[in-house]
């Protein structure tokens, strides 16, 4: 009889450890993917910087609600969408003489690439390579240049303004 009890106790023992090690690991697995949010790839070099694409959220990620209100007319697909104004200006706590709010992104085969297009200038935002494809900045005082390599494939959004105002030139080779 003693010896049926301490079969029983031992198997108790051993199944609560091992359920217990196997929700300690898919908790900490799960707690560490669900509330991952995405990340833009900092842009702080000044002439050139090289980086891996990695990937930016989970498949279990969720987006939280908006609280603004969603545009009623959708814009044709390709058209770059610029935020609605507001009827009070927001507080900034920086100001620059070359910023404009006037924020437009570039969608390309290699990835994303957001400037600030001011009046007589621009600056680059954020800049992300897609999946498979690494990602190169290269900035001086009159444009920006972004470029995206997978293998032998290359995309360059070219940001100008030494002649006049900013313009985005996108080419593909």
């Amino acid at each position: 009889m003693r010896r049926g009890l301490v079969h029983v106790l031992a198997w108790s023992l051993a199944t609560g450890a091992a359920v217990t090690l196997s929700w300690w690991g898919v908790h900490t697995v799960m707690a560490g993917t669900v509330y991952d949010r995405p990340r833009a790839l900092p842009i702080t070099a000044a002439d050139g910087t090289t980086q891996e694409s990695k990937p930016l959220a989970s498949s279990t990620n969720r987006p939280t609600p908006s609280t603004a209100p969603t545009s009623p007319s959708p814009k044709p697909t390709g058209t770059p969408r610029t935020p609605a104004p507001s009827k009070t200006p927001p507080k900034s706590t920086s100001s620059s003489p070359t910023t404009s709010g006037r924020v437009k992104s570039y969608d390309t085969d290699g990835g994303r690439a957001v400037f600030d297009i001011g009046e007589t200038s621009a600056t680059l935002v954020s800049a992300t390579p897609g999946a498979g494809w690494s990602m190169q900045v290269w900035k001086t005082e009159t444009w920006i240049r972004v470029e995206f390599g997978s293998g032998a494939d290359r995309v360059s959004v070219f940001c100008t303004w030494h002649d006049g105002p900013p313009r985005v030139e996108i080419g593909t080779y």
